[in-house]
């Protein structure tokens, strides 16, 4: 705070706290503390609820008796005090019911409970996923970064970042419905294949789709952060390694690698988490014929069966996992917040 003071001012150094405050509580952390809540209850009857319904119904039966003896009193004195009776019986069923229909909040795991085999089978197919996307791109995109960083020309480097931009200036719908007609069976790419006798494939229908879309959707997430750490590296440090008789393999092994693991981590946790989070494109890819991918079950508990507890719960289950992927990589490739943030 000291420093942001120093450079910025008080009254500026204070609008910067308040703006980034608003952005963290409003934004980030009341909308996941909200999640969590509500994921740990339920509407459910009220405790005795079985017993408010039987002394109900045995109301009900003495107002049919009381409008027996209405209709058998001797005279108007009778009469009123059975109607008193009446008034009296009919004001308390009314509060009963009001007290038997009205759920009462429960704190409970139930919600949790909810994702049975099925639904398990999809979160851990979508998680599955998620991680062979994550490794495709990671496969498509660091040569592409390392190429771009130490091997172009910088005008060639900056038209081969253009090109990647470039589409996607283009919604990300169009760009994913555009991948769905090339793969489709009577797509170009169906086509190619029809003309060596292969085919149709139904890219589709197997859900290579997916796969391709989402490599293609995500591609930037994992190639700036890959670039953007490369492009640090010394190239003496590889002119070196291969001055002492280092292959390519041990160049990339023992110098390159180990310099980009922050790069790696960022783009890993980003491609993993925009790929397991994604609800749109396994939806389009699939055409809604294949195996749901567990954002569209949390879509259809929000949405279509309206019940937002199981729906939280849902989603806090797939926060969960993508918090503890987090903090795997930076396990795995011994990095930690501050070489992230980097």
């Amino acid at each position: 705070m000291t420093k942001l003071r120093r450079a910025f001012g008080a009254p500026l150094s204070a609008l910067i706290v308040f703006l980034a405050g608003i952005w963290i509580l409003g934004l980030i952390a009341a909308p996941q503390i909200i999640m969590i809540e509500q994921s740990f209850w339920t509407m459910q009857r009220p405790e005795g609820a079985a017993e408010l319904s039987v002394k109900i119904d045995a109301l009900y039966n003495r107002l049919d008796v009381l409008a027996l003896d209405h209709a058998a009193a001797p005279d108007e004195a009778a009469r009123a005090a059975v109607d008193a009776e009446r008034d009296a019986v009919q004001t308390e069923i009314t509060a009963l019911e009001v007290e038997e229909s009205t759920p009462v909040k429960t704190w409970t795991l139930s919600n949790y409970g909810q994702m049975g085999k099925a639904h398990l089978a999809i979160f851990a197919k979508t998680i599955l996923a998620s991680l062979a996307v994550t490794a495709i791109a990671f496969v498509v995109c660091y040569p592409i970064a390392f190429a771009i960083a130490k091997l172009e020309p910088p005008r060639r480097a900056a038209m081969i970042m253009l090109a990647l931009v470039i589409p996607y200036a283009i919604n990300e719908l169009l760009r994913v419905f555009a991948w769905q007609m090339i793969l489709n069976y009577g797509g170009p790419l169906n086509a190619a294949l029809g003309l060596v006798g292969i085919g149709p494939v139904p890219f589709l229908e197997s859900g290579t789709g997916v796969f391709v879309a989402m490599v293609y959707a995500y591609i930037l997430f994992m190639v700036f952060p890959l670039y953007n750490v490369l492009e640090t590296l010394d190239t003496n440090q590889i002119e070196a390694a291969r001055d002492l008789g280092a292959g390519t393999i041990q160049i990339h092994r023992r110098v390159v690698l180990p310099h980009a693991r922050p790069g790696i981590a960022v783009g890993c946790i980003m491609t993993f988490m925009l790929s397991a989070g994604s609800y749109a494109v396994p939806y389009i890819m699939t055409r809604g014929t294949a195996d749901p991918w567990f954002t569209q079950l949390v879509y259809n508990r929000f949405f279509q069966a309206t019940n937002w507890n199981v729906g939280a719960a849902y989603a806090l289950s797939l926060l969960v996992v993508c918090t503890g992927f987090i903090f795997l990589m930076m396990g795995l490739l011994k990095v930690r917040l501050r070489d992230i943030a980097k």
